[in-house]
């Protein structure tokens, strides 16, 4: 069920394009999601509660490393985005490749484009991505308690790694 949820570039726009040609509100939401945890699951449900439909755009492992260094991510990309797409709120997973989200919003072309509150609505850094295209940012989630990369800094402090 979960992986049929996972589509290619070129599957995802045309899904989107129909559901946007009903009537439907598409958002994006886009993230590492390394280590799965409480505060994605929060980000996630609350950008679903803004549309109709909901994709989220997993940074490949190559842009992960690119973004977060060469240790990262801990978990392969396939499974990160398996894991995302089980989540219940979760309507379309694309894994993308690039190093930030910009060529996947531009072709894919959501009507809203939802990060996490380590933001402002005017610091997403695609903004003027989403813009030039006539989409909107929005903010969603908890305030940002929970990090991967703390959870991983404690793991191998823990672990003496």
């Amino acid at each position: 069920m979960s992986l049929s949820k996972i589509a290619s570039r070129e599957e995802l726009a045309a899904r989107i394009r129909d559901a946007q040609a009903s009537g439907e509100v598409v958002a994006m939401a886009n993230g590492v999601f390394d280590l799965l945890h409480v505060g994605h699951v929060r980000y996630l449900q609350a950008a679903r509660e803004m549309a109709d439909r909901l994709v989220v755009a997993v940074n490949s492992d190559a842009s992960t490393r690119a973004y977060k260094g060469p240790d990262r991510p801990m978990i392969p990309e396939a499974e990160r985005a398996e894991l995302v797409a089980a989540l219940a709120c979760v309507d379309h997973v694309i894994v993308f490749d690039d190093l930030d989200v910009r060529p996947t919003l531009r072709a894919l072309r959501p009507d809203l484009h939802v990060k996490g509150t380590d933001y402002t609505e005017g610091s997403v850094p695609e903004r003027d991505e989403v813009l030039a295209y006539g989409g909107r940012v929005a903010i969603a989630g908890d305030p940002k308690d929970h990090s991967s990369t703390e959870t991983i800094a404690r793991l191998r402090r823990a672990h003496g790694t």
